[in-house]
């Protein structure tokens, strides 16, 4: 019989519950949690998958120094002995934590206890610097706190959405299907996309506004001057609970409508009718992420939308506010205890002589950082330059994801001492450790994260600790002791942690800070067990209840006011002769970071398989790339090869390549390598949504594709990107030249014993070249090559590696590349969750499904996480636009 766990998803700030099963064979299952209010059932495809990425392969099981394995006592013992010599030597300032998102909160407080109390130095920083801390500053601003003011279901109370910077469809797709359900039931709720590039969220739009790289802040001062004439303005907010507001319209006011179209590249029309949604609707929620954060101006467009709420009012009460949808599981707990460099724990200041005495005083520290800590990217630099001479990376992949990767990946090399935190033991970051712990990943670990909405959920364990691997707040405590600090580390289990925590949020805490638990610092352990999701505040003696925050004011300034913040726009055209082209990076639908967790599933492969540049019809034929082809894109800082897509959703002049990739699954497709390391003066946080690049295309002198059953070794061919399959691992190809030999390359590449004959096919006309080997009746291995970008039907050849082979014609049919009549090829995957092509569409078009919802009655396809359904939405239209032509 099986046993359930409720537990919560390890991807996005969503933070959906999960329901894990282990059956009697100690298979697991997932499903969502229909009682979780941050889903309510709902999975991504993510998500559903997640029981197809707890394997242990490839899994770290045991501590190693230089390599070698080793026993916890003599890695932890070498970790607290180098980082006190360290200290010792060169001050506290000379060590340095880079932790991650994907910690618990519980981990992270561990983590920063021990950095900022007792190692006495704030140079603990996190990759959640890459994600939102340009709302953190903007909040902070604003607000006098990096409060959240409202929740999920204010975006299903609203009567005008605004997406800005968010391509909410792929990367935070439970939220988006609930817009989606609320704008199904009722229709006269309007949506506003804001993005350069028409993602798949815009399916749900009534207006895409295809603003320019950076052209938010323009866009949102020239809001701001609008509604400062209208009706709309709330005189009375701004009067009783507000300052600045003469200082930020002055701003505003001075940007001409001229200077405002050339800014934002919008049409004048588009422009008045944004204006004229948002003045005349009550109920407006404003949604920002990446797209918003991810810029040197970040901090700045948050503050310029948060002026516009402030000036209407419309922040805290039922479907108003702004809302940064955050983009990790746990960012959220991490800003709880202050994990970032510029922090304190419970929301408190590290530039407030106060806070810190009364943090110090709670953890009776022997020393507390007085000062900020080095942020992400200047970190790097002091270990670059030698200032740092000891780090420690948790949970994190800083070579692929740091801006200016190879300088990153330099500087870490060159560490004189560098410990990694990992699940995996191999990875672009793991390879320069000196020593490597073996973290529990999802499933094993038991903690709590905090969602974008404030909502509080457990991670619970259902599977044993592998091999030796431990939770990183045990990690982290046991170095802790090491290091003489016994006492204030000798933390139990996770829920002493937790209960600490909560303590400190509600220590001196008279309602002046918003993050206060204080409800929980006495939960005993069962308790903890047992700990429903709940969001805060939630002090001490009050019922249990959902908040909002400022609807009657309340800030966290000293004076209890919020701020207006005025803002000038920047220069955003970065391009140059040299470098013509704007990068923007970001996520795709099926993958998560570094592909450490998904790369593990065949099905979250299938979608999308290749690293990828999206890149506008008019600058393909320009350059000289044709669809499929391979495109070079370079900046002074590195270079990439990936595939084009050549597709009109980009903006001309603008290209899209996803962060994903990394030297375990491609050659040279890190594109953080490409992106230069600016960042946002105030947050630090890094501009990796607008980056000059130049593009050409990549001749390969052979293309190719490959399936087989073995993982590829030993690929030097100038392209190559991997990804798992069912049955084995499919690989994309492109040479520099053309192997002389390519049966013996076939056999070192694929592990092909010498007594297996291969079937061959070549024509010397085309130059197409393939060969297949077989064992008995199964597929070992096949190569497709071509000197054009090999067509095969990819999903079909795939599936050859899974079906028997006792039929001669079959293996004929394979070497031909044509699948037979009997086995139809599905086409590219377009529904992840239950693997449906866009042919299997096509076919279900053709055959009267002419809506998204009769497709998915007929295949399935769109009915679970429901991300593909813009997809599927654009094949029919396809479809019937042709048929009526």
């Amino acid at each position: 019989m099986s046993a359930e766990t409720k537990t919560t998803c390890p991807y996005c700030g969503v933070g959906c519950g999960v329901i894990a099963s282990v059956d009697d064979q100690g298979k697991v299952s997932v499903k969502g949690d229909p009682e979780h209010p941050a889903n309510f059932g709902r999975l991504c495809s993510k998500g559903s998958a997640l029981a197809e990425t707890i394997d242990l392969d490839g899994r770290v099981l045991y501590p190693e120094i230089h390599g070698q394995k080793t026993s916890w006592d003599k890695a932890l013992d070498l970790v607290a002995t180098r980082f006190s010599e360290t200290i010792a030597e060169h001050g506290p300032d000379s060590v340095a934590f880079y932790v991650s998102g994907q910690l618990l909160t519980e981990d992270y407080y561990v983590a920063n206890k021990l950095m900022k109390g007792f190692i006495g130095s704030a140079n603990i920083d996190t990759n959640s610097r890459l994600c939102m801390s340009s709302s953190v500053a903007g909040h902070r601003r604003a607000f006098g706190s990096d409060t959240v003011p409202g929740t999920y279901e204010d975006i299903e109370l609203a009567d005008l959405v605004i997406l800005t910077g968010s391509n909410l469809a792929w990367c935070h797709p439970v939220i988006y299907q609930r817009l989606a359900a609320a704008k199904a039931a009722r229709p006269g709720m309007k949506v506003v996309v804001i993005d350069p590039r028409r993602t798949m969220t815009s399916d749900i739009a009534d207006l895409h506004l295809a603003i320019r790289p950076d052209g938010d802040v323009a866009l949102f001062m020239g809001l701001l001057a609008q509604l400062a004439q209208s009706a709309a303005i709330n005189q009375n907010f701004i009067a009783l609970h507000t300052e600045g507001f003469a200082d930020a319209f002055a701003e505003a006011s001075a940007l001409s409508f001229s200077d405002l179209l050339d800014k934002t590249g919008l049409p004048a029309m588009q422009l008045r009718e944004f204006f004229r949604l948002f003045e005349t609707t009550e109920k407006v929620v404003t949604c920002y992420s990446q797209g918003v954060n991810q810029s040197s101006s970040g901090t700045d467009k948050v503050n310029t939308i948060i002026n516009c709420h402030l000036a209407t009012g419309r922040i805290g009460r039922p479907g108003m506010g702004p809302f940064s949808l955050t983009g990790q599981p746990n960012a959220m707990g991490g800003r709880e205890v202050g994990g970032l460099a510029n922090m304190l724990a419970a929301h408190m200041a590290i530039e407030n002589a106060e806070d810190r005495d009364r943090v110090q005083r709670f953890w009776n520290a022997p020393a507390i950082a007085e000062r900020p800590g080095l942020k992400a990217v200047d970190m790097f630099r002091a270990v670059a330059d030698g200032r740092i001479k000891a780090l420690w990376i948790m949970a994190t992949n800083p070579v692929v994801s740091m801006p200016d990767a190879d300088a990153v990946e330099a500087a870490i090399k060159a560490c004189p001492f560098v410990v990694v935190s990992d699940v995996l033991k191999e990875t672009d970051t793991t390879r320069h450790a000196h020593v490597l712990l073996p973290s529990l990943g999802w499933g094993e670990k038991d903690g709590t994260v905090t969602n974008s909405e404030r909502r509080i959920s457990r991670q619970r364990g259902h599977l044993p600790a592998p091999g030796d691997a431990k939770p990183d707040w045990w990690q982290m405590a046991e170095v802790g002791q090491r290091m003489g600090f016994s006492g204030a580390f000798s933390f139990g289990a996770a829920a002493d942690i937790f209960a600490e925590h909560a303590a400190l949020s509600s220590f001196e805490n008279d309602g002046s800070r918003d993050f206060d638990i204080g409800a929980y610092a006495q939960m005993p352990m069962d308790a903890y067990d047992t700990l429903s999701p709940f969001q805060w505040p939630q002090p001490a003696g009050s019922p249990s209840q959902t908040t909002r925050f400022f609807a009657e004011g309340g800030f966290f300034h000293a004076d209890r006011k919020a701020r207006f913040v005025p803002v000038k726009p920047p220069v955003s055209d970065r391009t140059n002769t040299n470098f013509p082209f704007t990068l923007n990076t970001g996520r795709i639908r099926d993958q998560w970071h570094t592909m450490t967790r998904t790369g593990k599933s065949a099905r979250l492969s299938a979608h999308i398989a290749e690293p990828f540049a999206e890149i506008h019809p008019r600058d393909a034929i320009e350059i000289g790339v044709g669809d499929a082809g391979l495109i070079e894109i370079e900046s002074p800082h590195g270079k990439v090869i990936v595939r084009a897509l050549v597709t009109e959703r980009q903006a001309r002049g603008s290209l899209f390549v996803p962060m994903h990739w990394n030297d375990r699954f491609a050659a040279k497709a890190r594109i953080d390598a490409v992106v230069t390391p600016l960042t946002d003066p105030i947050s630090g946080q890094p501009a990796s949504k607008n980056v000059a690049v130049a593009a050409r295309p990549f001749k390969a002198a052979r293309y190719g594709f490959a399936v087989s059953m073995a993982r590829p070794q030993r690929l030097e061919s100038a392209y190559w990107a991997l990804a798992k399959a069912d049955g084995g691992w499919r690989t994309e190809l492109g040479f520099d030249e053309a192997e002389e030999d390519w049966t013996s390359w076939c056999r070192a590449t694929f592990d092909i014993p010498a007594h297996i004959e291969p079937l061959g096919y070549a024509d010397r006309t085309t130059g197409d070249f393939r060969l297949a080997f077989f064992d008995g009746d199964r597929l070992l291995a096949a190569l497709f090559l071509a000197r054009q970008p090999v067509a095969v039907a990819r999903n079909w050849a795939i599936a050859q590696l899974t079906a028997s082979h006792s039929d001669l014609r079959k293996r004929f049919a394979l070497v031909a590349g044509r699948p037979g009549a009997d086995t139809p090829d599905p086409g590219a995957t377009v529904c992840s969750c239950f693997g449906v092509g866009v042919n299997q569409i096509v076919g279900a078009v053709r055959n009267g499904c002419h809506s998204v919802d009769a497709v998915g009655k007929a295949l399935n396809a769109g009915t679970n996480c429901g991300s593909c359904r813009a997809e599927i939405r654009g094949i029919i239209d396809g479809c019937l636009t042709a048929a009526a032509e």
